[in-house]
């Protein structure tokens, strides 16, 4: 199965249909007045769908399980065409579009192991999904492409050169999956004069001013310190969110103190020292942060 661990949970929706083809009319009256001897068509097969929909992930060896948060089956007669329409919702980790489709397949198989004993004919076609809406795929394009970014490393060890560094570098990859131009690769000791100065020096020529390290309780963790006075405007709901996408996956993530906020158009971000919390963090925040951009682009043409 696919890693999904790393993602985080939306609204997402999957519409899919399939087309049950009988042979005559005296079928299609059969099912709409409920006179198929097996019973109603309309109200079994829908039943079907509905089980199907849930049993996916034990149909399907690489769909992942997960909560089925809504489901409307719809029918339409045109001819001798039944169509069926399923909508499925979820809010997940990823998406519901092989639910929908199953849920689809399923409610024409039952229609048509109905329908068989009063129709050879029967034909079922164009299985396939409608549309689909959730997740980061839905939000990638609509974002600026020409965002410029600074990465800056907080750590008296890895200045003093005793360490290496691996958060910064996670940071920059991440970066790169979104084709933000890394402009500056800095590391810089834990003192708050040298934090403000590197924000002061590269706000006005980027998008964003990215910090690692100096979040946490020690006495030379200053990153919050240096750069809540420095900040125009902070934005709380961007750490609470990478907290609680954090403290999902390890119990120690209720003591990082990041910080974000904005420089005039800049945003300001301070994230954990740590490798896997710098990353982690970065995957609990974009793309989605990035509509940030666009409140300001719009703001900019009032």
């Amino acid at each position: 199965m696919v890693d999904i661990t790393f993602k985080s949970n939306t609204h997402r929706i999957a519409i899919a249909q399939a087309i049950l083809k009988v042979s005559k009319q005296e079928t299609i009256d059969a099912v709409v007045n409920k006179k198929v001897p097996k019973g109603d068509v309309f109200e079994m097969s829908k039943t079907a769908g509905l089980f199907a929909v849930k049993r996916t992930s034990d149909m399907i060896p690489d769909c992942h399980p997960m909560p089925v948060e809504y489901t409307k089956v719809n029918f339409e007669v045109i001819g001798l065409n039944i169509i069926v329409q399923i909508e499925v919702h979820t809010i997940y980790k990823t998406g519901v579009e092989v639910e929908a489709m199953h849920g689809a397949s399923v409610i024409a198989l039952t229609m048509y192991d109905m329908l068989k004993p009063i129709d050879k004919g029967i034909e079922i076609s164009n299985i396939k999904l409608l549309s689909k809406k959730g997740g980061k795929s839905d939000y990638t394009d609509k974002y600026r492409t020409d965002l410029k970014a600074a990465v800056i490393v907080c750590s008296d060890s890895i200045s003093a050169g005793k360490k290496s560094d691996k958060a910064g570098k996670a940071i920059i990859e991440k970066l790169g999956k979104y084709n933000i131009e890394v402009t500056a690769y800095i590391i810089i000791p834990d003192e708050i004069e040298d934090i403000r100065s590197k924000v002061m020096e590269l706000y006005q020529s980027n998008n964003m001013v990215i910090f690692t390290g100096g979040t946490g309780l020690s006495p030379r963790d200053v990153t919050p310190e240096a750069l809540k006075p420095i900040l125009d405007k902070e934005i709380p709901g961007i750490v609470e969110a990478a907290r609680n996408y954090g403290q999902q996956r390890t119990p120690y993530s209720m003591l990082s103190r990041s910080v974000a906020g904005m420089k005039g158009d800049t945003l300001i971000l301070a994230l954990p020292g740590s490798t896997r919390g710098a990353a982690e963090t970065m995957d609990s925040l974009f793309p989605s942060i990035l509509h940030i951009f666009r409140i300001i682009d719009g703001a900019q043409h009032y």
